[in-house]
């Protein structure tokens, strides 16, 4: 197989570095890429482009000095002088959210400082927008500030910031408490749970009586003075999203008012307007809604076209019959103002006939652990078209939508993904974060009126990886054995990466890792996976595959596993191990299976359908549908098999589809990498029920237990835990697949290594 090769324009990007540094690449060696790499890996993060002129701030995230976390600040880059490198503007260690004034000459960010508690708290801080720069604060809201957004006539900002439903009975009761004396003045830690979200992965338990609610924050006089935070939303519900009209004078947000909305058949929510002002004469009072806008979707990332005519924002068309992934599509919906009150028209879905997931991307283990902030999209100043991204066929894709015929047209290459960017006023220029297999994550400048061509602007992690031997993964096609008629054609899409120097078929068969993606809907694709690179680099043909159930390839793709998940899948999955085999790629004898989450659910199934493979690692997995459908933090979650429907009204389907049913055909040696705060697929219902099965069956097992890590353990978890993971998971495969000596898992050492 050949490889498939990026645009030459690319190619071209990534080979330039200043000449000392290729004068000392040639000189040596270059080395395979280790799991504790990590601790020199640059990621970029939250990325702002100027209104008024070339320059970029972004957030740079770096693992802290002692590698239990990582340490976020903001960097300046002029991307109108060629070669310029990036300007560090604030010391850290915790900052994010970088905004431009309007006029271009301020920045607003978030920093994480300690409080009079000494528990960091974010808050609002502003500099102008140069190195060596005072920095002043801006709030002090009681729980922290964040999402802040200028009114674009510089004026003023919104933030959100975690609000109580009722802050005048939370402050009189505070006030009582503070003055309570004996058993009175006991604070009762335990928790009194009445909804059925009750607990976050990543979050631990929920405090509902908090909800964000949106504030209107002026900066600092000369004097010093400083007019009070204005909340601008309140009540028992939060805002979703929010952003200005261009003229400052209204801010739209989006919000559902329903309490326990993950039950609803047709998840929606509402488009609320409320008039406001940026001077310092405003009411005081929270202001009420002035425009109501229900809606039949659940909308998200909202985004006002330049005249304030039009409204755009991502959601799933309503579902016509029983589906378990909906692709987001790009919504535009017509504003009409009469004497500054506006009103809406019916939203129409600008890309429903598209195979595109708009806003959508592809799956990678290094996009920025921290201060990584969230994209959107951008309009031409006509109006005329959005920029968005869209994941497709593996990619991430920048794309430009006709607001009028909803026609797509891509404007970056394919076999890379586009991780965010930031468009001139113009929309003539992009700055695009890329990734790909083997590059984290640099700037570029895009030109969408120039073709496809995209030059780099930052090289963050060139000193390091013009050290290491890695190249682009194979592409191979695999055609499916089973109900192939289910997937109108198509094939599996499945990435290979090889050891170090190999760049097609081995001269002999090498030991293989079948590495399982999560979700089901979600994708492998052209983005940089450390993972994959590390077990090629240990000397594994690492296959990981996009089989029927995947995002990025259609609608249709996505939803045959509808009722049978897991099911035809595992086909798709065998078939591409039966590819490397027959190719000469891999050793029949020598094959291991992992995935994580969804992935780890399908390592359950693939052991209890086969014992081709000697050895599994399973990384927060699931074998109990039923006891996960009960216990995990998604309780509004579609499984997909009778996605609307719980256990007890479909009992053996539930049955039928899960790994412990067939727990007595297991043979092969396991290893389970388990998060103990991963409250998406609680330890319960994965891990531990084989585990025990397995230690009964008297088949080689082991737990490696994480503390802390919840299901991020893999893309944002403590820098050592990350190294530490991909240490066992490579070790237990070596043991069984290589001989090697791993006696570390033994109660009783086997062997010395």
């Amino acid at each position: 197989m050949m490889r498939r090769l990026l645009a030459p324009s690319l190619l071209l990007a990534l080979a330039f570095v200043p000449s000392s540094t290729s004068i000392a690449s040639a000189q040596a060696p270059k080395r395979p890429i280790t799991e504790k790499d990590i601790f020199d890996f640059v990621w970029i993060g939250d990325t702002q482009l100027s209104p008024k002129d070339g320059r970029v701030v972004f957030v740079q995230t770096t693992v802290s000095a002692d590698r239990s976390g990582y340490d976020t600040a903001l960097y300046l880059l002029d991307t109108a002088t060629p070669g310029a490198k990036p300007e560090r503007l604030t010391a850290g260690p915790r900052e994010a959210s970088p905004r431009w004034s309007p006029d271009g000459t301020q920045i607003a960010f978030i920093r994480s400082a300690a409080n009079a508690a000494g528990k960091p708290t974010p808050q609002l801080y502003v500099m102008p927008a140069k190195v060596n720069s005072t920095i002043t604060k801006v709030t002090d809201l009681p729980r922290g500030a964040g999402n802040p957004q200028w009114s674009p006539n510089g004026q003023a900002l919104t933030v959100t910031s975690s609000t109580p439903q009722d802050p005048a009975e939370a402050k009189a009761e505070a006030q009582k408490r503070s003055h309570l004396t004996g058993d009175d003045a006991h604070v009762s830690d335990i928790k009194v749970i009445n909804r059925a979200t009750w607990r976050a992965n990543g979050e631990g338990y929920l405090e509902p009586e908090f909800v964000p609610q949106l504030y209107m924050v002026w900066l600092p006089k000369a004097d010093g003075s400083q007019a009070p935070a204005w909340q601008l939303t309140g009540g028992r519900f939060g805002v979703q999203d929010a952003l200005w009209s261009p003229d400052s004078k209204w801010i739209f947000y989006a919000q559902s008012r329903i309490d326990e909305p993950i039950y609803e058949a047709k998840p929606h929510n509402t488009i609320y307007g409320i008039k406001v002002s940026t001077g310092p004469d405003h009411a005081k009072e929270i202001p009420s809604d002035s425009f109501t806008d229900p809606l039949k979707v659940n909308a998200r990332g909202l985004s006002l076209s330049p005249d304030g005519k039009h409204l755009a924002f991502h959601a799933s068309a309503p579902e016509l019959k029983p589906a378990t992934h909906k692709q987001d599509d790009l919504w535009i919906m017509d504003l009409g103002w009469v004497d500054g009150t506006p009103s809406a028209t019916e939203p129409r879905d600008l890309t429903s006939k598209e195979a595109y997931e708009m806003g959508g991307s592809v799956g990678g283990d290094n996009t920025a652990p921290k201060g990584g902030g969230r994209g959107g999209v951008a309009w031409t100043p006509d109006s005329s078209a959005i920029l968005d991204i869209a994941g497709y066929r593996g990619s991430a894709l920048l794309v430009s939508v006709d607001t009028a015929s909803g026609k797509v047209t891509e404007l970056s290459e394919r076999k890379q993904a586009v991780l965010s960017f930031n468009a001139t006023a113009d929309a003539k220029t992009v700055i695009a974060q890329i990734s790909n297999p083997i590059l984290i994550g640099d700037l570029f400048a895009l030109h969408p009126g120039d073709g496809k061509s995209q030059t780099q602007l930052t090289k963050v992690n060139d000193a390091l990886f013009s050290q290491l031997d890695i190249a682009m993964p194979l592409d191979w096609q695999v055609k499916p054995t089973h109900h192939a008629e289910d997937i109108k054609g198509e094939t599996i899409d499945t990435f290979v990466m090889m050891p170090p120097g190999i760049t097609g078929k081995p001269a002999k068969p090498l030991p293989l890792i079948l590495n399982i993606h999560g979700g089901p809907h979600s994708a492998y694709g052209w983005v940089f996976d450390h993972e994959m690179l590390w077990m090629a680099a240990r000397g594994y043909v690492v296959v990981y595959p996009n089989p029927r159930g995947s995002t990025t390839y259609g609608e249709n793709f996505a939803n045959i596993i509808l009722n049978n998940y897991p099911g035809d899948d595992f086909h798709d999955l065998m078939d591409t191990v039966d590819e490397a085999v027959k190719l000469g790629y891999a050793d029949p004898a020598r094959l291991g299976v992992t995935g994580g989450s969804g992935g780890g659910l399908l390592t359950d199934w693939v052991v209890t359908q086969t014992d081709r493979f000697k050895a599994a690692v399973a990384q927060r997995d699931i074998t109990d549908w039923a006891n996960w459908w009960y216990t995990a933090d998604m309780a509004g979650f579609h499984q997909s098999f009778y996605p609307t429907s719980p256990p007890w009204e479909h009992i053996d389907a539930f049955r039928a589809h899960s790994p412990i049913t067939y727990v007595d055909k297991l043979k092969t040696p396991m290893l389970f990498i388990l998060g103990d705060a991963d409250f998406r697929t609680p330890t319960g219902s994965g891990g531990e029920e084989f585990f025990r099965a397995l230690k009964y069956k008297k088949i080689p097992t082991v737990m490696v237990r994480f503390p802390r890590e919840s299901h991020e353990l893999s893309r944002s978890g403590e820098p050592w835990h990350r190294v530490e993971r991909l240490e066992n998971i490579v070790n237990w495969m070596d043991r069984f697949l290589m001989d090697k000596c791993e006696p570390q898992y033994d109660i009783t050492p086997t062997c010395k290594p």
